[in-house]
């Protein structure tokens, strides 16, 4: 089996999946696709949503904040020129009357928009932006309409002087109120921008009479101003965006930033993420907000973060980091793990072979070594808490994930965290004992679910299934396991036994121990006939 020994990796990572396995509930994410500034031992650390400040929770905020301020300062500012629209109004005419509904239904709409945007309402990112669209879509109509008419008017004159005035305060309200990137700012703003001189050119080119009054000044000033308006906006965006850039990490120590959400679970959201000082990916489990007046599962998250902290083997996800926001939710930091759960290879590739069973039986068999010495019990063995990941050049390295029902043999826990009695861990894999809640079940409980894994490994089924869990867990008591051999497929007669055994009913019946698995499992026929190389080689095929 030396080919599962590895040292401890030091190099980066190539991005294969993630599978991480919160709570009770399978995360799987392959490429797919919030917020707070934290607090660790008096270090500010902030979590950060997306890739640029511009995409994090805090800009979400500000923009919302910012969208209510340009809704109402726009609606008071409509509302007052209403007054003196009332009074020059030409109600009998139909034009007059259409413009002055516009003006009414632009002061209402800017108006009901700016109060939806409740200071303490969590908007998705989408709904804010169609907020903004209309927030400024409304006075872009208004204003069209508005200088049509104006044109219309002015023919008799003699000549046509279109004024530019609300189109650059519209552009600057833009730019002052709105947090963006300064390239989607230019394309808005400039959209604002063209919008008047389209307006002017689609006129002249349909009405000869506009054409004939057209003065040279007009076709020099309007583009000039509004050009220069823009690019002032524009750079008033970029400059805004930089100091507030800024200003935003120079308050960050040891900061992480979230690039997207990789699943959800009984305890928490995962999230892949980077350390920004050391460009470092690493994944992030949050405790769910919902969840944050809970005391007993604040709890059993933080017992998740201190065993598994403790434990350093190779084949044991390693902890970087954790601690608690302002707003009192908790989070740790651990590696990222390039590869997949054994949950996700076997739906989507079929049973293993038994040589690769045994290797990756064999390494988690050492990482729960390690942990039962430590006086952990796992409680939760299933395929979608184990990973076969990519580390340090070597491929299948088995990790052991989520130590979040872990218990420990000792009295050291200060508080009841689990109710007397009550069942934990995952029906399809669970030992009799943790099925019949009676007593704190041993290491041999954890001997019993990856043994459990094992059969499903080979068959591509647990060992008992049904349509309720409470059946599975009754199946676990009472009924015997169906050898792997009798599911239709080719298993050793060694490696069928070892599995057998670790179903065993009685605890007493079962392997002791990991050390005691790990050599069973060594003695088989199958054991080193996976190798690193095999590993390598199945890996790159599927990538493929």
């Amino acid at each position: 089996m030396a080919d599962s020994e590895a040292p401890r990796p030091s190099g980066g990572v190539s991005p294969l999946a993630v599978t991480i396995d919160a709570g009770t509930e399978h995360l799987t994410t392959t490429q797919r696709s919030e917020d707070s500034l934290s607090s660790v031992q008096g270090v500010p650390v902030a979590v950060i949503e997306g890739s640029t400040p511009e995409l994090s929770h805090e800009t979400n905020v500000l923009l919302r904040a910012r969208l209510r301020a340009a809704a109402l300062f726009l609606s008071v500012g409509y509302a007052v020129f209403l007054v003196a629209h009332a009074y020059r109004a030409e109600f009998t005419a139909p034009a007059g009357l259409f413009l002055f509904s516009l003006h009414v239904a632009t002061v209402a709409m800017l108006a009901a928009v700016g109060g939806m945007m409740c200071r303490h309402c969590d908007i998705p990112l989408r709904w804010l932006r169609a907020s903004e669209l209309v927030i400024f879509g409304m006075p872009v109509l208004f204003f069209m309409v508005l200088g049509y008419y104006l044109i219309e008017g002015h023919l008799p004159l003699g000549y046509f002087d279109f004024q530019p005035g609300p189109w650059l305060v519209l552009m600057f309200v833009y730019a002052m109120f709105i947090p963006n990137t300064w390239r989607r700012a230019a394309v808005v703003i400039g959209a604002i921008a063209v919008t008047p001189l389209v307006l002017v050119i689609a006129i002249v080119l349909t009405d000869p009479r506009v054409a004939d009054v057209t003065m040279i000044e007009t076709w020099t000033r309007l583009p000039l101003m509004l050009g220069l308006t823009w690019a002032g906006s524009v750079f008033g965006v970029y400059t805004i965006g930089t100091l507030r850039r800024e200003a935003f990490e120079a308050r960050q120590l040891g900061q992480y930033r979230l690039k997207r959400r990789i699943g959800a679970g009984g305890m928490g959201e995962v999230y892949l993420a980077e350390h920004q000082l050391m460009k470092r990916p690493c994944v992030i489990k949050l405790i769910r907000p919902d969840k944050a007046g809970d005391a007993r599962t604040l709890a059993r998250f933080q017992r998740e973060v201190r065993a598994t902290a403790k434990l350093s083997h190779w084949n044991t996800v390693e902890i970087f980091d954790y601690g608690s926001t302002e707003r009192g939710t908790f989070y740790y930091v651990m590696e990222y793990l390039p590869g997949m759960s054994l949950a996700e290879l076997v739906e989507r590739f079929g049973p293993m072979p038994p040589a690769r069973v045994v290797h990756l039986l064999w390494q988690t068999c050492d990482a729960l070594g390690e942990a039962h010495a430590a006086g952990l019990i796992h409680r939760d063995i299933k395929p979608g808490n184990i990973f076969a990941a990519h580390r340090g050049g070597v491929y299948d390295v088995a990790k052991l994930l989520d130590f979040g029902l872990v218990t420990r043999s000792d009295d050291e826990q200060p508080v009841q965290l689990t109710t007397e009695g009550a069942i934990t861990g995952s029906p399809l894999f669970m030992s009799p004992e943790q099925a019949i809640g009676d007593g704190e079940p041993d290491g041999r409980s954890d001997i019993y679910s990856l043994g459990a894994v094992g059969y499903f490994l080979l068959t591509g089924h647990p060992p008992f299934e049904a349509d309720k869990a409470i059946k599975v867990m009754i199946a676990h008591v009472h009924e015997e396991v169906v050898p792997p051999s009798k599911r239709g497929v080719d298993v050793p007669e060694d490696l069928e036994l070892v599995i057998l055994r670790c179903l065993a009913k009685k605890p007493a019946d079962r392997y002791q121990d990991a050390a005691s698995l790990a050599d069973a499992l060594a003695g088989c026929q199958s054991a080193d006939r996976w190798s690193r190389a095999d590993a390598r080689t199945w890996w790159e095929a599927v990538q493929e």
